[in-house]
C-alpha cells in the first residue's frame, strides 16, 4: 500500500477539478462561447450573477489563461471579453457536462428532495 496522495496541489487533474469546481466559470465560459461580449451585456446574459462576482470570475479566468480582456480607446473606453484558444478547447467538455445536467438533473434534485425529507 502506498501513501503517495493520489491528487497532489499540483496536479493536472486537481487543477481541471479546481477550474470546473467554481460555479461562475463554467456559467461565464459558456456565456463567451459566441464571441466576445462586455461586462453589462455578460450581466444581462447571466441571471443571478453580481457584478463583482462576474468580476472577480473574468480576473480569475483571465489569470488562467481562458478569457482575454480587450480594452478599446475612446470615451468612454470600451472593454470586452472573450474566450482564447485555450478557453474554447473547454467547450466540448462543458457541453458534454451540460447535456448530462440536463438529461440526470431531476435525478439528481428528487434525491436531495429524498435526502432532505428522510434526515
Amino acid at each position: 500500500m502506498t501513501s503517495d496522495p493520489v491528487f497532489l496541489a499540483d496536479c493536472r487533474a486537481r487543477l481541471a477539478f479546481d477550474l470546473l469546481a467554481n460555479t461562475w466559470n463554467c456559467v461565464v465560459l459558456w456565456a463567451l462561447k459566441d464571441g466576445p461580449r462586455r461586462h453589462g451585456i455578460l450581466r444581462e446574459h447571466i441571471g443571478g450573477i453580481s457584478q463583482k462576482v462576474l468580476t472577480e470570475t473574468l480576473r480569475r479566468l483571465e489569470f488562467d489563461g481562458l478569457v482575454a480582456r480587450r480594452v478599446y480607446g475612446g470615451s468612454p473606453p470600451r472593454v470586452e471579453y472573450e474566450l482564447t484558444g485555450l478557453g474554447r478547447t473547454l467547450l466540448v467538455p462543458l457541453d458534454t457536462f451540460g447535456a448530462w445536467a440536463f438529461e440526470h438533473g431531476d435525478e439528481v434534485m428528487a434525491a436531495q428532495d429524498r435526502y432532505i425529507r428522510d434526515h
